[in-house]
């Protein structure tokens, strides 16, 4: 039954590509509506397994794909905006989370807990559908760097923030042991802000140390052939992840700073000898396919998640208001911190592009999955209302924000 499934989700994944490259139209949504066509709507994949394979897909999927943005960052225009990206992955995502789950607990009458567990599940934005549609219309240089960075570090960072908003929620959950911990000593909001830096800072340590000792690898042993670079590839990211999980820290954020430090390895280790040159080439090309591999599973199985019966025309509405609050409010008021450092133009065009895409996706299932771990009705409902509504965010921000890329560029950027 598994092999069956992995074979229908490789098969529309593959159909996803082809019609998106014909169509010009963004692959994501179109992956949501094959997985929810193929799941609770025809029952070619069925509804538990996607939900168990998800527990699986997600990790792995996540980890991979943010190993892979990291290379792709580049340091010198990193520095250039880093006030910027500072200040929309820390202030602008906090503040997004809160307005978000203000917004969601007001519309579904729920605890504001459970509304900042969304809010910090939908924080991180994912423009990656967006990239393509700004080369084509010459999107500012500086402005594309701002919008792909902040993504690069706000993906891990919202991962974090979920943990901690777990912890208000599901005081059982293995992510609040720490902050249960430290809460004896502080209360328990210093404990969660405490533990919050603590996996910031030792994720960042743990990424370096592992890149290092990659870059050493690739060094002297001279890995310059297939399959070796691969594997290698491989092991960093598992070893940075599993090192990271098991001291507390985020894998996810270790995985992307092992990412960042080596695609930037000439800046970082001073170091640009053919080796290392043929084996981050090699790295880049390898993980952009498994993070394809990734983001196609990630989709198609989230909307195979979907519980249909909760696509109640007040599900529909409610979950629309909230998208359409987070593109046209929560975001723009969260970047309103670049101001007055960006003129008015291109602060508007920075807020209006930023879609929810693979890390909400990929974390929209975890409430719901953790109520049925501990057999907790009440969390099994508000999970299934979560998840609806992440799937309803996350089609709607993608289709509109990409469909008004060149009427924005046109007027905001001239």
């Amino acid at each position: 039954m598994v092999a069956y499934t992995v074979l229908v989700i490789i098969l529309l994944g593959m159909l996803a590509l082809l019609i998106s490259r014909r169509t010009k139209i963004s692959y994501i949504p179109i992956l949501i509506i094959f997985g929810i066509l193929s799941g609770p709507v025809f029952g070619i994949i069925d509804r538990k397994l996607a939900l168990e394979m998800f527990e699986y897909v997600r990790v792995f999927g996540l980890f991979i794909i943010l190993f892979a943005e990291g290379y792709h960052l580049w340091r010198s225009l990193l520095i250039k905006n880093f006030t910027t990206i500072a200040l929309l992955d820390t202030v602008g995502l906090f503040i997004t989370a809160i307005l978000a789950g203000l917004a969601f607990s007001m519309l579904f009458h729920l605890p504001f807990a459970v509304g900042f567990l969304f809010g910090s599940i939908i924080s991180a934005t994912d423009p990656a559908t967006l990239i393509p549609l700004f080369k084509q219309y010459h999107v500012n240089r500086d402005i594309e760097t701002v919008i792909v960075t902040e993504s690069i570090f706000n993906d891990p960072l919202g991962i974090v923030l979920t943990s901690l908003a777990l912890v208000f929620v599901i005081p059982q959950a293995p992510s609040a042991q720490p902050v249960e911990k430290l809460a004896e000593y502080v209360t328990l909001y210093p404990a969660a802000i405490l533990y919050f830096l603590y996996q910031i800072g030792m994720s960042v340590f743990i990424g370096a140390i592992v890149a290092w000792a990659g870059y050493e690898a690739i060094k002297k042993l001279k890995i310059r052939k297939s399959p070796y670079v691969e594997i290698l590839a491989l092991a960093l990211a598992f070893g940075g992840f599993v090192v990271g999980e098991i001291v507390g820290a985020s894998g996810f954020l270790v995985a992307t700073v092992i990412g960042i430090l080596l695609g930037n390895h000439d800046d970082f280790f001073h170091d640009n000898s053919p080796e290392i040159q043929y084996a981050v080439r090699w790295h880049m090309h390898f993980n952009d396919t498994l993070a394809m591999l990734g983001t196609i599973f990630i989709f198609v199985l989230l909307g195979a998640s979907l519980n249909i019966y909760m696509l109640t025309p007040s599900m529909i509405l409610y979950g629309t208001l909230i998208a359409l609050f987070i593109v046209f409010i929560a975001r723009p008021l969260a970047t309103l911190v670049i101001l007055p450092k960006w003129k008015i133009k291109k602060y508007l065009f920075i807020s209006l592009e930023g879609p929810r895409g693979v890390v909400p996706s990929a974390l929209a299932s975890m409430p719901l999955m953790l109520g049925m771990r501990y057999q907790n009705t009440q969390l099994i409902q508000w999970g299934e209302i979560i998840l609806s509504a992440t799937i309803i965010t996350v089609l709607l921000s993608v289709i509109i924000e990409s469909l008004w890329v060149p009427y924005l560029k046109k007027k905001l950027l001239g």
